[in-house]
């Protein structure tokens, strides 16, 4: 004869092993939705919501959780927290921890999900799985999600410097290309509004069929450049700015920047980006390297099926296309190092075809070397340094 345990029992033996109250946060521009799991409530998930940043709320309910729980067991027990990194970064992070609250942030991704075509999905649901999610991350359950670590208030600052740079150089294309269209539909395509008399070469412009440029659309054009020049200035601006904290950090003895720009093709933005997105982090091995810029690759092998999907795309984006470009770079400015001839025999194996996913090959296996380089002075061999 089998003995069926009775389940809301057997939960709440665990949570009480346990010895917390768990708490999920799903965050939205309007309200916060607390979800709350306490131990000997069986499996009644509590839900209350509050304004949207207002703190004072948020702490009344972790204190009204905490009452009910120490009337139902008589003893009192923490409260730990999860949420999702998303819009609202790390200050309630913070705020958390500062008041003594175990708090965690999740990457939402790394949550397993119903694979249905049409999948139920609510505030209501998404605090649920959290709350399901943090009791099994706190129960040891191996790569059950994935806990982002939460970066510092300074190096969160550092790393405006090159992601305010990134918009302004795509905006400052996007008044380029506007002039440049403007131009090649009267007939113009000699026009370059980067170069320093651009506003002389603006009169003496000439439509295609010899007329001069209509006045409206110099106006316009006029008016483009000045927002252009405006760019200009700013990108001028944070660029000092770069250089001058890239100069402050080259003090440092064995400083991954000063490392870093020693190398012949590496200047102070591929620098400055690989110091403030990715190595100013520590990691373990070259796996989590790859990993967290999304370089890792993806497998999908089932049965007989086995092949690959190409890179996650799962960790930092900007770390990545920062990567991939300087991996055109590479094999330019460094064509003697071992990276560059792997890349040139790995392309004369496949005819000179799939040159693309060899770069982002290349790509993953410059980011580790330069780890290597960077952390532990593991020389990148063949690779050339620039002139003192």
């Amino acid at each position: 004869m089998h003995v069926v345990a009775d389940r809301s029992e057997t939960l709440t033996a665990i949570r009480t092993d346990l010895g917390a109250i768990f708490v999920s946060l799903e965050l939205s521009r309007s309200t916060w939705l607390i979800t709350s799991l306490s131990p000997g409530g069986g499996e009644k998930l509590s839900k209350h919501s509050v304004p949207s940043g207002d703190l004072s709320a948020l702490f009344r309910r972790f204190d009204s959780v905490r009452e009910k729980a120490r009337a139902r067991m008589g003893r009192d027990f923490p409260v730990v927290t999860i949420q999702e990194a998303g819009l609202d970064g790390f200050w309630i992070h913070r705020v958390l921890s500062r008041a003594g609250i175990e708090s965690y942030v999740v990457d939402p991704a790394s949550i397993a999900v119903s694979r249905r075509s049409r999948r139920a999905k609510t505030d209501k649901i998404d605090g649920e799985t959290l709350v399901r999610s943090l009791l099994a991350f706190k129960r040891g359950e191996p790569r059950i999600c994935a806990m982002v670590k939460e970066p510092t208030p300074e190096q969160e600052d550092r790393r405006r410097i090159c992601r305010e740079r990134k918009v302004l150089t795509t905006e400052r294309v996007c008044h380029v290309n506007r002039i440049k269209g403007l131009l090649f539909a009267q007939g113009i395509t000699d026009y370059e509004p980067l170069n320093r008399d651009r506003r002389d070469r603006l009169e003496e412009l000439v439509t295609g069929d010899g007329r001069s440029l209509p006045p409206h659309l110099k106006a316009q054009i006029s008016r483009e450049l000045d927002r252009l020049e405006l760019l200009l200035a700013q990108v001028k601006e944070i660029e000092i700015e770069r250089d001058k904290l890239l100069h402050a950090e080259e003090k440092v003895i064995h400083s991954p920047a000063k490392l870093l720009i020693d190398i012949k093709g590496i200047g102070p933005e591929f620098a400055a980006v690989l110091c403030h997105e990715g190595l100013f982090r520590h990691f373990d091995n070259r796996r989590q390297v790859a990993a967290y810029a999304g370089l890792a690759p993806t497998p999908w092998q089932s049965g007989q099926v086995d092949r690959e999907q190409g890179v996650s795309k799962a960790g930092n984006p900007r770390l990545r296309t920062t990567m991939v470009q300087l991996a055109w770079l590479w094999i330019r400015h460094q064509p003697r190092s071992n990276l560059t001839l792997w890349f040139q025999s790995r392309l004369r194996r496949n005819g000179g075809r799939l040159k693309k996913t060899t770069i982002v090959a290349l790509a993953r296996k410059l980011l580790i070397a330069l780890w290597k380089y960077a952390t532990s002075g593991v020389i990148i061999e063949g690779a050339l340094m620039k002139a003192a």
